[in-house]
């Protein structure tokens, strides 16, 4: 979809650019499948901050996402494509042949009207999901299970897409959008084709009040604070950080510290490391 710019009749609409919603088809959510959204904060629930730069922001509602596709066999019918305020992919309301309305994430290409289905016996089409064992090589997917049945965990947002490269016992290997290459159980189920919202990364914020709209607050440097704020601050002028690398706001090493811990159970599963 085209990216609109603005005429910089105010500075903020000078670097300010937006998509064009023409793929969507309605504005107003299914509403037995919207559900509170519970605001933190950043806070955890003794009421300590413990994810800072959180607060604010626009008022939003969850929309529930079917991630599982367990209707095996049951067509569906796509009745609108809808915006999701949580997150960057467009989802899609889908309605089954059994009367039953689900949520799912839109692929590039799924229109109104157009007829999915998931389970094994499933074709290779776009927005149909399958297990992996029953997908053939070379396939584009998204939407994928790390584990048989909890639903999908990877490549859920705008554009993702993953290449199933090869089948080997009870794994597939799949190349990540990172460059990253793992080994998933083939019963893992998985969606076809690529995310759609291809062209969210392209869009430029313009200025910093969208990003409170989003609920994410300013973030300070370490070197323009206090010493009593910040390990990096104080000085006269400008002062080299004096210490033998940068740091956290309580001393941790940061920019380049390694912090994945080495006995980790996915590792085993991680052919190529997204970093060389």
């Amino acid at each position: 979809m085209p990216i609109k710019s603005f005429r910089p009749i105010t500075p903020t609409l000078r670097f300010q650019t937006k998509l064009v919603n023409d793929d969507l088809t309605t504005d107003k959510p299914h509403k037995p499948l919207l559900q509170v959204k519970q605001r933190t904060g950043g806070r955890n629930s003794t009421g300590r901050l413990t994810m800072r730069h959180q607060g604010g922001g626009h008022k939003q509602k969850l929309r529930l996402i079917d991630f599982k596709r367990d209707k095996y066999g049951i067509p569906a019918t796509v009745a609108t494509i809808e915006y999701d305020p949580n997150r960057s992919s467009r989802i899609a309301l889908v309605h089954y042949a059994d009367g039953e309305k689900r949520y799912i994430i839109q692929p590039v290409g799924l229109k109104v009207g157009q007829k999915i289905m998931s389970g094994p016996d499933a074709d290779i089409l776009v927005g149909n999901a399958l297990p992996l064992k029953n997908i053939p090589l070379g396939t584009i997917v998204h939407n994928i299970e790390l584990r048989p049945g909890k639903g999908a965990q990877m490549a859920r947002s705008a554009g993702a897409q993953v290449n199933l490269v090869a089948k080997e016992g009870d794994y597939a290997l799949l190349k990540l959008p990172s460059g990253e290459t793992r080994k998933v159980l083939v019963e893992c189920m998985a969606t076809i084709g690529q995310v759609g919202n291809t062209d969210h990364e392209n869009v430029s914020i313009g200025k910093a009040g969208r990003n409170r709209w989003k609920g994410i607050n300013p973030s300070n440097r370490g070197v323009s604070m206090n010493p009593v704020d910040h390990p990096h601050g104080g000085g006269e002028g400008r002062a080299p950080i004096g210490r033998s690398g940068p740091v956290t706001p309580w001393g941790k090493k940061t920019l380049g510290y390694k912090t994945r811990k080495r006995r980790k159970a996915s590792n085993r599963l991680i052919v190529r490391r997204r970093t060389k």
